[in-house]
């Protein structure tokens, strides 16, 4: 499903800024597979995912979705393929649009845009019918703007635009992370809960180790811009945190100093 082979990207090169986000990242996604990724801050995480977004080129390497190669695609023709959830609550919805026009907009994305009537009494009891799952009574206020929402309604707005039309390939960057603890636990379960029942791809960057093993069947760690630890779902059954910071700490030489990923 997904393929991304020997990626490498360096920024401002040949400048006192240079920076190697990503030194090189090799791995493979089969469908269905929900992969965490950890690791430390400048580990390359969110350039990985900006780069498969197709945000910017690769210097080089190739990433492949479902079979097509869409290393040289801009982002907005890999967006066909993709559904994404940013760390930022206000980024996945527009503030001055009704939840109503943010889901037909997420549901009509990639299809053709000729002449047509507004929102038919169809999509509206399948927006409905989508809410209703969030349990946020989100549902009953479909002509609400958004931008009147609390980040946690946003949030699962956002989660559920995303899967709408079911993506080849998800990605969740820290996606809760700004929100409050209790509201995080809620947009997590929705995450898993959609992933799960819709057999999604999915890759989601987390902070929290506990979180990483608990959810998906994969779960990868970057480590400078490279990938230190890739666990298949057999090594990464019934792991508890103190054994992946072992293997950290065997693989990279190095304790970790990252607080954020030690919280249980």
């Amino acid at each position: 499903m997904l393929k991304v082979n020997g990626i490498k990207k360096t920024f401002s090169p040949g400048t006192v800024n240079e920076k190697r986000a990503i030194k090189e990242i090799t791995f493979e996604l089969a469908p269905s597979d929900f992969m965490t990724v950890i690791g430390g801050n400048g580990a390359g995480k969110s350039t990985m995912l900006n780069a498969i977004a197709g945000i910017f080129k690769v210097d080089t390497g190739s990433i492949i979705i479902n079979g097509a190669d869409v290393t040289k695609l801009p982002e907005y023709k890999r967006a066909v393929h993709i559904g994404r959830v940013f760390q930022d609550t206000r980024m996945g919805t527009a503030s001055d649009m009704t939840i109503e026009e943010n889901m037909a907009m997420a549901l009509r994305r990639g299809k053709p845009r000729g002449l047509r009537k507004g929102i038919t009494k169809a999509e509206r009891n399948l927006f409905r019918e989508r809410l209703a799952i969030l349990d946020l009574g989100l549902e009953n206020r479909m002509t609400a703007k958004t931008g009147l929402l609390s980040g946690g309604q946003r949030q699962a707005l956002t989660l559920l635009m995303a899967t709408m039309t079911k993506p080849e390939l998800l990605l969740l960057d820290e996606h809760t992370a700004a929100l409050d603890p209790k509201t995080a636990k809620k947009v997590l379960e929705l995450t898993n809960q959609i992933i799960t029942e819709d057999k999604l791809t999915a890759l989601m960057i987390t902070h929290n180790m506990q979180d990483a093993l608990r959810l998906g069947n994969r779960l990868m760690m970057l480590h400078k811009g490279r990938v230190l630890i890739n666990l298949q779902t057999e090594e990464k059954k019934n792991l508890k945190v103190a054994d992946l910071l072992k293997m950290f700490e065997k693989a990279s030489g190095t304790g970790m100093t990252n607080d954020k990923m030690l919280l249980s």
